[in-house]
């Protein structure tokens, strides 16, 4: 099902769009100041019981000759009284471009927890599908975590091995491949190798860029992202070649390293935008393995952005790059982390800064988190980000009210960006 969101009460005072909302059928749509988009928030699904939430929504594209392409959407849920405990993967799938939707079906014999001995469970988590050209299938790729049970509930192990995970999509039986684990080269270096919440790059010969982050099992902190040059051939993922580490400048260490990187080729550059405690940040590179050092998002006046501890991803389209991201200073003091609104504005590519005037917002604040989210090029005319409010507020432990005054309920969101000019080509 498809039904309509409103914009809550803040959104006023910071979304830079005409003062005239406009309904359509079961969506909303929001006139953009600039002319290249405009916005239709869809709400596809909602509900919360203060005991879990659904997190992770991101979709991947099935393309079809015949009519419109099948989007797949993955999401998990979430127990809302630990840190980071997720369920099976499930889906949500539709045939008509989000007009309807079917699910969330879930797929707990292949995409669910394995045992590891005694009390210790294995599962895939943060999946981001995404159509490899190449080889005509739907991979998805993730990340594993693991988890320690004691009188009944699930703990993450504190120190723990991590791996990328990865599952292949029939379409036609609508089931996912068993989730495999992707074999590394260095398995001290790689002990804890994530590849959550990331963007690829496919390249023409089908080999994928695959950014991670990494550390290893001695390391008190978190360490740097790794850009690795993978093959698959419809069924295995594999390790071609091993980018040089990318790390926070020396002088700016704090906290956790660098984390759910994402990359994007725009024009003859590849950019990659990664996650640090203290700032978002981002680097480029000739050749999609060996990146410059990394510099802090600023806007165009030089001034922070105001990302931090949070993911950012890329939209591009035609000659223009973009930024879906959240900051600080959006009368948003009151959102863990401010996690939302989630942004989107343009980049100057050369200078890879952020253009301020070109800020808008692609789904308001409820008082809920959003900063876990994905981004999908749908066709020539089309981009979707996918997002959930997460009902966590300032702590693992602490939960949204049901009825909460902000007026979150845990919506799975698409908002659609309605290109003005097609594309020139499909993704």
């Amino acid at each position: 099902m498809s039904h309509t969101s409103a914009y809550p009460r803040s959104t006023a005072s910071v979304i830079r769009a005409a003062a005239v909302v406009l309904f359509a059928g079961a969506a909303l749509t929001v006139p953009c100041i600039a002319e290249d988009f405009r916005v239709q928030l869809d709400t596809i699904h909602s509900g919360y019981d203060g005991i879990h939430c659904w997190v992770h929504p991101r979709a991947g594209v099935v393309p079809n000759p015949n009519g419109p392409p099948t989007v797949v959407l993955t999401m998990m849920q979430l127990w809302l009284k630990g840190s980071d405990v997720f369920g099976p993967l499930n889906e949500m799938r539709t045939d008509d471009l989000g007009r309807t939707w079917s699910g969330p079906h879930i797929h707990a014999d292949t995409l669910g927890p394995r045992s590891e001995g005694p009390n210790i469970t294995v599962t895939p988590n943060d999946f981001t599908p995404k159509w490899h050209s190449r080889s005509g299938r739907l991979l998805a790729i993730g990340q594993t975590a693991r988890y320690e049970e004691k009188n009944g509930v699930r703990k993450l192990i504190p120190v723990r091995a991590r791996e990328v995970s990865y599952a292949v999509y029939d379409p036609v039986k609508r089931t996912w491949s068993p989730w495999a684990i992707l074999v590394m080269p260095d398995p001290v270096k790689f002990y804890n190798a994530g590849a959550g919440s990331v963007q690829r790059v496919d390249l023409p010969n089908g080999d994928i860029l695959l950014p991670v982050y990494v550390k290893t099992d001695k390391a008190k902190k978190g360490g740097p992202v790794v850009v690795l040059r993978c093959g698959f051939d419809g069924t295995t993922l594999t390790v071609k070649e091993v980018g040089s580490d990318v790390s926070v400048p020396s002088g700016r260490e704090v906290g956790r390293g660098l984390g759910e990187p994402s990359l994007i080729q725009f024009g003859k550059r590849f950019h990659l935008t990664l996650r640090n405690d203290h700032d978002g940040y981002v680097a480029s590179s000739d050749d999609g393995l060996h990146f410059d050092p990394p510099r802090s998002w600023n806007w165009d006046d030089g001034t922070s952005l105001g990302n931090y501890n949070t993911q950012q991803h890329w939209v591009a389209h035609r000659d223009k790059l973009y930024l879906v991201y959240t900051r600080k200073g959006a009368n948003n003091d009151h959102v863990f982390r401010h996690r939302a609104p989630l942004f989107m504005a343009q980049v100057d590519p050369k200078r890879l800064v952020v253009l301020r005037a070109t800020e808008r917002i692609l789904v308001p604040e409820r008082g809920a988190r959003l900063g876990n989210f994905g981004v999908t090029e749908v066709n020539e005319n089309e981009t979707w980000v996918t997002v959930a409010e997460w009902m966590q507020t300032w702590g693992p432990n602490v939960v949204m009210p049901v009825n909460n005054k902000y007026g979150s309920n845990n919506s799975v969101y698409v908002a659609r960006i309605l290109w003005k000019t097609p594309a020139a080509g499909e993704p």
